[in-house]
């Protein structure tokens, strides 16, 4: 008898029920339709001119819907960030499988460059944020750290071997210098040239190949090919 009381509590918990789960879908639609109405909102205004007030209504919903989600803009913000970054890991993903290593290094940053130029009053609104609050910055840098070992690992294997030290400090150094000269012209804006413009990735690819010794550890790949078949190294022998 206990174990059948047990049986019927079960069958109508809320788990289990199905209104409950039709509420969390309709919850989980409004909170994507409000990250990416702020998004939106971003490509117009800075983030402090966005009130919770327009936000919701622009998004279609009522303030009471925002605060059954978020507790604040800086909140919304976290979730934003944390879409970004499950955005960019799922893309580079991709990149990394789909593309040869030819156009492996143009391919990656051309889209980065579109990418962070498309979204840039977000991206804007996380710099400065992290000027504040330091810690706010750690998944991103993870982000680029991950980059970074990705292209090592690709260009390793281009090579055939481990990276010397000096080589994936070399690597390391040209993310730092691509990532650092995306923000500084997006908050910055130092001109003459902008992410809008096709010298700003042409001059990009360029100076990370520059930075990270590129076009030698390419040649490093191709140094390592196998002579041609029906060739040989040794000399011949003459005959006595």
């Amino acid at each position: 008898m206990k174990n059948e009381s047990r049986r019927i509590a079960l069958s109508a918990s809320p788990a289990t029920s199905p209104e409950l789960r039709i509420r969390q879908k309709r919850g989980q639609v409004t909170y994507d339709a409000l990250i990416e109405t702020c998004f939106d909102l971003l490509r117009e205004k800075e983030f402090d001119q966005i009130s919770i007030a327009e936000l919701a209504q622009k998004a279609g919903y009522s303030v009471g819907a925002f605060y059954a989600r978020f507790t604040s803009k800086d909140e919304l913000f976290d979730a934003m960030v944390q879409q970004h970054v499950q955005n960019r890991r799922k893309t580079r993903r991709r990149q990394f499988e789909q593309t040869n290593d030819a156009r492996l290094l143009h391919e990656l940053l051309e889209e980065t460059v579109h990418y962070y130029w498309g979204r840039r009053g977000f991206w804007r609104a996380a710099l400065i944020r992290s000027i504040k609050e330091p810690a706010f910055w750690a998944p991103m840098r993870k982000l680029s750290h991950e980059f970074a070992d990705a292209l090592l690992a690709r260009f390793g294997a281009r090579a055939g071997r481990t990276l010397t030290s000096t080589e994936e400090a070399n690597v390391r150094f040209a993310v730092q210098l691509a990532f650092g000269l995306i923000n500084n012209t997006i908050l910055n804006r130092p001109g003459p040239f902008f992410l809008d413009q096709d010298l700003f990735i042409e001059n990009l690819v360029r100076a990370f190949k520059l930075v990270s010794g590129y076009d030698e550890l390419a040649k490093l790949d191709r140094g390592a090919k196998r002579p041609k078949a029906g060739r040989s190294s040794r000399p011949r022998r003459r005959r006595g």
